[in-house]
């Protein structure tokens, strides 16, 4: 996030999409519900389905599924048009606004609509809302970037903010919502294919060099790594045949699981490290266990760049050690003495090489977290980012075209799938399905349908629905629901005996390598 949490009570416009926010984060749905309703803030809300957000929202956009540059192309055309954009940033700020403007054109409300679906005069409408704030801000989620264009997605929703000069000021910015507790450090921590740690490129000689010397080790590679969604296609063809998996379960969470299965079963060699024995760590040749958030002591650095302390609790069961020191005692058997007495140390070689953590210590974390960038011990940390200038200077428009999604409806699947998730599971449920208060509330799969649809197909609620795509099968039950539109179905993937994600394509954002989990065609039918 650009902003912080709290920050978005300060926002005159919040601009919600791709967000199912009080179910995937409910703390901070709330912060956007008191700033609707206490604050004076109005709200836009872009989703194709009627989320519990859209009973706050002044403006509620339903568009297709996969149509995201095109309706925020929309919003861009109308607010140069109408001469509603913030021309000092633009100036000041930026470059290649022209290109944009060009790009735009062509998105009139009338032709966005044929694309999206959103009528015409509700996208004028919610571009003059949106630039008439004097402070928006913009929050998304995993709506907007599980798809073949997530990363045009991204900068588009960058290019609308920039425009109305939305970016570097209190209530503002551009804030993505992180879909797990810590995926924010991990990244932070080098958890990538292609950076160390504070993203410094791995194709970087001085960032290289620096990682050598602060480990003792020389021939450090500069080649970036593969991205998970291309190292099990890899595993499949054999050119990938081991595996080495933390806290993560595959084998519910990859898209075309058939597939995913298949390319596990290929692998000469399968390490998982987790808590609990997951579906994917059942069929691994070593498993690992590993010590809870409770059983360890460290930092999580959460979806608004806040790096905080967590501490140990309780002892970890059995053989469970820390994750830290399972990798340690790895390396030490490869031949690299990773010896650490603790976690701080480990946080106090992170500072040493890491220029936006290098002021982060646990003694000024111990009671309240530090935003990163934190460049030294007198920093107080930057809540926002981009207040003056962005990292390069100028900041990138970048004029971008509407794509569709790669798998269209047809008579054979002629209904469209997006997934996604429920308030009382957690991903691939891991944790939250050993919960049995949890599971009365959510006790299995579904798949959620419009009461026309429905009656197209012959089900009733409650039936039990064969749901199936070009890559596999799965029954669910049927939910007829309010909150879905015709044409479009919804099922939630935490539950492994009927997978969603047998259904989902595998098809790639070609920059960030995440699959188009948000859309793939379906066909529907009463199970005998």
């Amino acid at each position: 996030m650009t902003n912080t949490i709290g920050d978005v009570e300060q926002a005159d416009v919040i601009l919600l999409t791709g967000s199912n926010t009080t179910e995937n984060h409910p703390v901070l749905s709330t912060f956007v519900k008191r700033a609707v309703s206490f604050k004076g803030a109005r709200l836009i809300v872009v989703d194709p389905r009627r989320i519990k957000m859209t009973s706050f929202a002044h403006q509620w956009l339903r568009p297709s599924l996969g149509t995201d540059v095109a309706w925020i192309n929309g919003l861009m055309h109308v607010i140069i048009k109408e001469d509603l954009y913030d021309k000092e940033f633009v100036q000041n700020r930026t470059n290649g606004f022209a290109e944009l403007k060009t790009m735009v054109e062509k998105f009139t409300p009338e032709y966005v609509e044929q694309i999206t679906g959103i009528p015409a005069k509700s996208i004028i409408d919610a571009a003059k809302m949106y630039a008439g704030a004097k402070k928006a801000a913009i929050l998304y989620c995993m709506g907007i970037t599980q798809h073949i264009s997530g990363t045009d997605n991204v900068k588009s929703l960058a290019n609308l903010a920039m425009l109305c000069g939305n970016i570097g000021i209190p209530g503002g910015g551009v804030n993505p919502l992180r879909g797990q507790n810590n995926v924010q450090g991990a990244c932070d921590m080098g958890g990538l294919p292609n950076v160390f740690t504070g993203y410094q490129p791995v194709t970087n000689a001085d960032a290289v060099q620096k990682m050598e010397q602060a480990w003792g080790v020389t021939g450090l590679s500069a080649k970036a790594g593969l991205k998970v969604t291309e190292m099990v296609p890899k595993a499949h063809d054999g050119e990938v045949k081991a595996l080495y998996i933390i806290g993560e379960n595959p084998l519910v969470s990859d898209p075309d699981l058939n597939h995913a299965e298949k390319s596990f079963g290929n692998l000469e060699f399968l390490v998982v490290q987790d808590i609990f024995l997951t579906e994917t760590a059942q069929i691994a040749d070593v498993v690992l266990p590993s010590a809870c958030f409770a059983e360890k002591t460290g930092t999580f650095s959460n979806t608004e760049r806040r790096v905080q302390m967590v501490r140990k609790a309780v002892d970890a069961p059995g053989q469970a050690k820390d994750d830290w020191w399972i990798t340690c005692e790895i390396g030490k058997r490869m031949g690299l003495d990773m010896t650490y007495e603790n976690a701080e140390q480990i946080m106090k070689e992170i500072a040493s090489v890491t220029p936006s953590y290098a002021g982060i210590t646990y003694d000024r974390i111990a009671y309240e977290g530090l935003h990163w960038p934190c460049p030294d011990k007198d920093h107080p940390g930057t809540p926002i980012l981009h207040t003056t200038q962005f990292p390069i200077g100028k900041g990138n428009f970048h004029a971008i075209d509407f794509i569709a999604p790669d798998e269209k409806i047809d008579t054979e699947y002629p209904v469209s799938l997006t997934t996604g998730r429920v308030l009382y599971q957690y991903h691939t449920g891991t944790m939250t399905r050993k919960s049995e208060g949890l599971n009365e509330k959510a006790p299995g799969s579904f798949v959620e349908v419009s009461f026309k649809d429905a009656q197209k197909y012959g089900l009733q609620h409650g039936d039990i629905v064969e749901i199936s795509s070009r890559r596999g099968s799965i029954k669910a039950m049927a939910k007829v629901s309010t909150k879905a539109v015709s044409g479009t179905v919804f099922i939630p993937f935490h539950f492994a005996e009927a997978a969603a994600n047998r259904l989902t394509n595998a098809a790639l954002d070609p920059v960030s390598g995440i699959p188009e989990y948000k859309v793939c065609a379906v066909k529907l039918s009463k199970a005998a």
